[in-house]
């Protein structure tokens, strides 16, 4: 439920030089550091459910890094590990490699009593890949523009359905010491995902209050992400301490949307802001 900037996106706050010609000529290969690491510490405030109206503040964390090129972070409650070296100054480069995710929703800190009613649920960990392509220099000489699916299956038999995520996002410097991402992605799940997160049976009814309910599959909702980071000491080609901040805006579709968990306790527009600070070595 978090929001999800990108490994990628602080792999290349590292990489990058600034947006300004006087500090690289045009024939001067960009920095490609093959060992980094960022660590990050923050806090989020988001909805205490997916589909809920109300809102808690969580901590969070971020790793970042490469070693000997291979690239590797979190991703909100995921980890992935990209398989193949990348190089900023390639016109096209290649992400491929395992993910892992821990589910946590309705899992505690639910605020609505008629949706804690229906009892909370079991972690799921999910297990799967990622597969993507970035285009280097598309509107100048530091930018980039990604796309990427990533699919993951439910391993714990707590939902027992696969997830298939499309992305695209967009990262470029605005100065020497400041990037922005902005990001674009959407959610398909499994009919296991729908009877879990969103179906309410007859005796949760009875629980609860709420109509009783079922939901299939599908596309769940979009989300429109942005993104930040701002060096406090040094640039965006140094190491050192930076703010990051991010936030977002997911809209819940169809059968999902419909669920008495949102429509009468929750609400189908969805919400995230988080902040905190990072130090890259």
């Amino acid at each position: 439920m978090t929001f999800k900037p990108t490994y990628r996106s602080l792999l290349l706050a590292a990489a990058m030089l600034a947006a300004t010609p006087a500090l690289a000529q045009d024939d001067e290969p960009l920095p490609n550091d093959k060992n980094m690491l960022t660590l990050g510490i923050g806090g989020a405030y988001v909805p205490s459910y997916e589909g809920s109206d109300d809102y808690v503040l969580t901590p969070i964390g971020i790793v970042i890094g490469k070693v000997g090129g291979f690239g590797f972070g979190t991703r909100g409650t995921s980890f992935y590990l990209d398989v193949i070296p990348s190089d900023p100054n390639d016109p096209v480069s290649f992400d491929l490699g395992p993910v892992v995710n821990v589910r946590l929703d309705r899992t505690s800190r639910i605020k609505d009593a008629q949706v804690r009613a229906l009892g909370e649920l079991d972690a799921a960990i999910e297990i799967g890949g990622f597969a993507g392509i970035t285009k280097n220099r598309v509107l100048h000489r530091y930018d980039s523009l990604s796309a990427r699916v990533t699919v993951q299956k439910d391993v714990s038999d707590t939902h027992g359905s696969t997830i298939i995520i499309p992305a695209v996002e967009y990262t470029s410097p605005v100065s020497e010491r400041a990037l922005v991402q902005l990001g674009l992605q959407a959610e398909h799940v499994g009919d296991g995902y729908g009877a879990t997160y969103f179906s309410v049976t007859p005796a949760g009814a009875a629980a609860s209050g709420l109509p009783v309910y079922a939901t299939d599959g599908g596309w769940k909702n979009w989300r429109l992400s942005l993104f930040g980071a701002h060096m406090l000491t040094g640039t965006l080609r140094d190491p050192g301490l930076a703010l990051f901040a991010g936030v977002s805006y997911s809209k819940l579709m169809g059968g999902f949307k419909r669920s008495p968990i949102v429509a009468i306790a929750g609400d189908s527009d969805q919400y995230l802001v988080t902040a905190g600070l990072s130090y890259t070595f």
